[in-house]
C-alpha cells in the first residue's frame, strides 16, 4: 500500500488516476470556505478536470478551515501535501479511484487569520467560493434577514480579530479597496434558494455594521453569482478508508466517496473572470432559479422526508428506504403532487423523469448514505427546503399533507426517547416541545424563529394534527399508507 503525498504520484498507481499536472505548481485563484467532503466531491472536483486539461493552473485552491474540527482536515491535508482520493461509485457497486490535487493549501484560520486575511487581499485570488452549510448565514429563517450571533456577533464588535467567514471577507474586501485592488467575487455552494442573493444580503449587512461605506462598496462592486450544486456525498467512514486502502493501493486519511451523477448549474456573474468550467461539465447559465428549486424542493425536501420517517421505521441507510414501495409512493407522490406545482419549467430537464432518477439515486446500495446525516441541523434545512412548498401550496390551495407528515415525523423522533444526541442548533428547545407536543399536538409548531406564522394557518396546523395523529396510531409504514388510500379515488361498484 502506499501513503497518498506528493512521492507517491511518482510511483504505480496502476489502479487510480492521478493528475496530468502538477499541484505544488499552481497559483491560487480560488479562496475556498468550508472543506468538507462535499466541497472535494464537487468544486475541487471539477477544478482539477479542468486542470488536466493542461488549463486553469491560476486557479489553484486555497482551502480554509474557521471552525475547531477544521484543525483535523488541516492536519490530515499537510501530511498529504493537500492530495485526497476521492472514489466514486455507481449504483451497480462500480468504483473508480481519483487523486484530487486543485486543493494545492490549506489555512485554519484560528492558527493565522492575518494570513487568512492577506490571502484574501492578495491580487491573485480572484473567487471566493462558500460551503458552509445551510445555518451558517446567520440568516433569520423567517424573515431571510441578516441575524448574527456566536462568532458573527463577536466579529461586529470594535477592534475584534475576525474569526468568522463573513468577518475575515470583509476584512479581506476592506483591504482590497483600501489598496485599489479590484474586489474578488464571492460565490456561494450551499443549498440555499438564492443562495448568491442571500451571501450578498448577509454580508452587506454585515460590512454596513462595521462600515457604511465598506458595506455600500461591496454592494455595488462585489458580484455574487448564484448557483445550483448536485452530489450526494456521505460522510467518509472508516469503511471507506479501508476499501480505499484494500482496492486501490492507497493509503488515505480522509478519502471522499460520493456518487458518480454530478451536477453545478452556475450563474455567469464574476468580477474578475472565472475558469472556463463549462469546458468540464458545469452548466453555466443565466438563471439558475429554476435548477436550484429543482433541486431544494425535490432532491432535499425528499432527504428531509424519508429521513425522519425512515429512522422512525428503524431504518440506518437511504437506500433502505427506497427499497420498500411505501416508502417510494410516498417520495413520488409528494414530489408530484406538492412540490413540482411550486416549480416554473427547468430547461432541458423532463421533471418527471427527474423524480424517478432522483428515486434511483437514493436508492443506490454502493453509496451507504445514512439518514442520521441527512437530519444534521435540521431546524436549518426544513425552513429552507420543505417550508416554503407549504407556504406556495397554502397560498393557491393544494396539497400539504405529505408535506405536514414530514414535520409531523420531525417532532416525533425528536420526542423519541432512545434517539442519539440531536445534532441541531435548536436541540434543547426542540427535543422540549416536541416532548409536549406528544401530549398537546400542535405546540411543537410554536417555534417563530422556525415555522413564523405558519402555526396560525388553521389549515396546516390542522394538517399537521392529523399526520401527527395517524403517525402516533399507525406508525410510518401505516401514516403513508394512509395518505395514499385517501388520495386514491375509490373503485366504482358494479
Amino acid at each position: 500500500m502506499v501513503k497518498l503525498n506528493s512521492a507517491a504520484l511518482a510511483g504505480p498507481l496502476p489502479h487510480v488516476e492521478v493528475p496530468h499536472y502538477d499541484p505544488q505548481t499552481l497559483r491560487t485563484g480560488i479562496v475556498h470556505f468550508g472543506v468538507g467532503g462535499f466541497h472535494r466531491s464537487h468544486e475541487a472536483m471539477y477544478l482539477d478536470r479542468l486542470l488536466n486539461t493542461g488549463a486553469g493552473h491560476e486557479w489553484g485552491i486555497c482551502g480554509v478551515g474557521v471552525l475547531p474540527h477544521d484543525a483535523r482536515m488541516r492536519d490530515v491535508l499537510h501530511e498529504q501535501d493537500h492530495l485526497y482520493t476521492l472514489l466514486t461509485k455507481s449504483p451497480d457497486g462500480h468504483a473508480e479511484a481519483r487523486v484530487i490535487g486543485a486543493i494545492h493549501t490549506f489555512l485554519f484560520a484560528p492558527d493565522d487569520p492575518e494570513a487568512v486575511i492577506e490571502t484574501l487581499a492578495h491580487p491573485d485570488t480572484r473567487i471566493v467560493s462558500l460551503t458552509v452549510t445551510e445555518g451558517g448565514y446567520s440568516l433569520n429563517n423567517v424573515t431571510g434577514e441578516f441575524d448574527p450571533s456566536g462568532d458573527v456577533q463577536a466579529d461586529l464588535q470594535p477592534g475584534a480579530v475576525p474569526k468568522s467567514v463573513f468577518g475575515l471577507l470583509t476584512e479581506g474586501l476592506r483591504r482590497r479597496r483600501d489598496r485599489g485592488l479590484a474586489p474578488f467575487t464571492v460565490m456561494s455552494c450551499d443549498n440555499i434558494q438564492g443562495n448568491g442573493h442571500v451571501t450578498q444580503r448577509v454580508l452587506t449587512a454585515f460590512a454596513r455594521l462595521k462600515d457604511p461605506g465598506l458595506g455600500e462598496w461591496i454592494a455595488a462592486k462585489v458580484a455574487f453569482p448564484n448557483s445550483m450544486v448536485d452530489r450526494i456525498t456521505p460522510a467518509t467512514t472508516d469503511q471507506v478508508r479501508a476499501e480505499v486502502g484494500a482496492e486501490f493501493g492507497v493509503e488515505d486519511a480522509w478519502p471522499v466517496v460520493a456518487e458518480t451523477f454530478t451536477q453545478w448549474v452556475l450563474e455567469d456573474q464574476f468580477t474578475l473572470g472565472r475558469p472556463a468550467l463549462e469546458t468540464v461539465g458545469v452548466q453555466v447559465v443565466d438563471d439558475v432559479e429554476p435548477y436550484e428549486l429543482m433541486k431544494l424542493r425535490l432532491l432535499n425536501a425528499s432527504h428531509q422526508a424519508m429521513a425522519y420517517l425512515g429512522l422512525l421505521a428503524g431504518y440506518t441507510y437511504a437506500h433502505e428506504v427506497c427499497q420498500h414501495p411505501d416508502f417510494v409512493a410516498y417520495l413520488l407522490d409528494y414530489m408530484a403532487l406538492e412540490a413540482t406545482p411550486t416549480l416554473r419549467p427547468v430547461p432541458g430537464i423532463d421533471l418527471g423523469a427527474y423524480q424517478h432518477e432522483l428515486i434511483e439515486r437514493f436508492a443506490s446500495p454502493a453509496i451507504r448514505d445514512t439518514l442520521a446525516r441527512l437530519i444534521v441541523d435540521g431546524s436549518e434545512r426544513i425552513p429552507k427546503f420543505l417550508l416554503p412548498v407549504v407556504r406556495e401550496q397554502l397560498a393557491t390551495g393544494g396539497g400539504i399533507d405529505r408535506s405536514a407528515l414530514v414535520v409531523a415525523s420531525w417532532s416525533a423522533y425528536i420526542a423519541s426517547p432512545d434517539r442519539p444526541d440531536l445534532v441541531d442548533p435548536r436541540a434543547t428547545a426542540l427535543t422540549d416541545l416536541a416532548r409536549q407536543d406528544q401530549q398537546t399536538p400542535g405546540v411543537f409548531l410554536e417555534q417563530p424563529e422556525v415555522f413564523g406564522d405558519l402555526a396560525q394557518d388553521e389549515r396546516f396546523r390542522a394538517a399537521y394534527i392529523s399526520a401527527a395523529a395517524s403517525l402516533k396510531a399507525n406508525g410510518p409504514v401505516g401514516a403513508m399508507q394512509a395518505l395514499r388510500k385517501a388520495a386514491t379515488p375509490p373503485t366504482p361498484s358494479a
